[in-house]
């Protein structure tokens, strides 16, 4: 594995974790990531269980995700007037441990000691019998042995190694925004829904969380004004606290809006070009990212490392691993269940948070997802 090196794309949580293991392993790891830095705030992530855990404590970080975790919250769903409907539990919505993805983002990346190159994305990929030759928008072609797309679903690896989005990537009906509309939100978490519509206020997730169904957007992924727009023309005629609340976005200091989305995709890697996270079993919102990224991290550097850098058979053996344990991302979409299309399946989920027995067999499903993989115990 000695003087293996890596070009990651994406800096965000699936290859900072990467990095981190495969700089333990002796390799020479390059970060590249669009963003000019490093992504703070964001929504809250979550892990469960002890297969969470035990690659948290492998890594060496999962005091201290312990100590910025933030505790889980309970969420009350109200109706226009406010009277609570129903109460989801932070153990439900939170996991085991929950924290915000720019604080974990943080203590990963000062667990990893690579290259990082902000700012900078890569324009094309060629792979060659001993490598593969890569261009930048801005830095100088390079040669790396092995090339990671852990850049989330709408990957730009993926897409130069694999062919269009729209061939691995199908829209699940919704769309969502997080926007930062002031501290005078914060507090107790509350949801509020309308038939196709959800907005949610206070807790860890943003200053205010948007749901909402609609046919597939056409807009510039760069171009936050018009992402503003859709937000707006979406929520019309709201009622409960919405118009307060889009009042505030055109301000908003921090925005982002996407769609709710699945990948599927045959195979995980083609040549020396291998997807780890959303950018290979991403599904958009669907509660189990954060954990598949770190697990995949884990397993695809320990298989290079038992195959000794032999990326043909280290490949293989992550898929047949991770192909497994990251059904899960294949089943369903959360766009019904936080924003359900009419009165009567608003009522229906609502009801489900009331039953002790219902609510205790989804939170036994989450944690067989969470756990529902051996994980081998890799050379150091």
């Amino acid at each position: 594995m000695k003087n293996l090196t890596v070009l990651i794309s994406g800096a965000s949580i699936a290859g900072p974790a990467l990095a981190h293991w495969l700089t333990r392993y002796g390799c020479a790891v390059t970060v590249v990531e669009r963003a000019p830095a490093l992504r703070r705030g964001g929504q809250a992530v979550d892990f469960k269980g002890p297969t969470h855990r035990a690659v948290l404590e492998r890594m060496g970080i999962l005091d201290e995700v312990r100590r910025r975790q933030t505790g889980g919250h309970d969420q009350t769903i109200v109706d226009a007037t406010g009277k609570p409907q129903a109460v989801i539990p932070g153990e439900f919505t939170g996991g085991e441990i929950e924290i915000r993805r720019g604080d974990l983002a943080e203590i990963l990346y000062a667990h990893t000691d690579c290259e990082y190159l902000f700012g900078d994305t890569i324009t094309s990929l060629t792979e060659a019998p001993d490598g593969v030759d890569v261009t930048f928008a801005h830095a100088r072609p390079r040669g790396f042995d092995l090339v990671v797309g852990a850049d989330g679903i709408h990957s730009n690896v993926r897409r130069l190694a694999f062919g269009p989005e729209r061939d691995h990537v199908r829209y699940l009906g919704y769309h969502y925004a997080l926007a930062e509309l002031g501290e005078e939100l914060g507090g107790d978490a509350v949801m509020y829904n309308e038939p196709g519509r959800m907005a949610a206020v206070g807790g860890p997730k943003a200053s205010a969380f948007f749901v909402f169904a609609s046919p597939e957007l056409d807009y510039d992924r760069t171009d936050t004004e018009k992402q503003r727009q859709l937000l707006l023309d979406a929520y019309q005629g709201a009622g409960w606290r919405v118009p307060e609340l889009m009042a505030k976005v055109p301000q908003a200091e921090d925005f982002f809006l996407d769609s709710l989305s699945r990948v599927t995709i045959d195979h995980y890697s083609r040549g020396r070009v291998v997807l780890l996270g959303d950018a290979a079993y991403g599904n958009t919102l669907g509660g189990f990212g954060t954990g598949l990224a770190i697990v995949g991290a884990y397993v695809l550097a320990g298989e290079l490392r038992a195959a000794d850098g032999d990326h043909r058979v280290a490949f293989a053996r992550y898929e047949e691993l991770l192909r497994r344990y990251a059904k899960v991302a294949q089943r369903g979409t959360a766009g019904p269940f936080l924003a359900p299309p009419s009165r009567a399946r608003i009522k229906l989920r609502n009801w489900t948070f009331k039953s002790r027995f219902l609510l205790g067999l989804m939170l036994k499903a989450t944690d067989k997802f969470a756990t529902d993989i051996e994980l081998p115990a890799y050379a150091s």
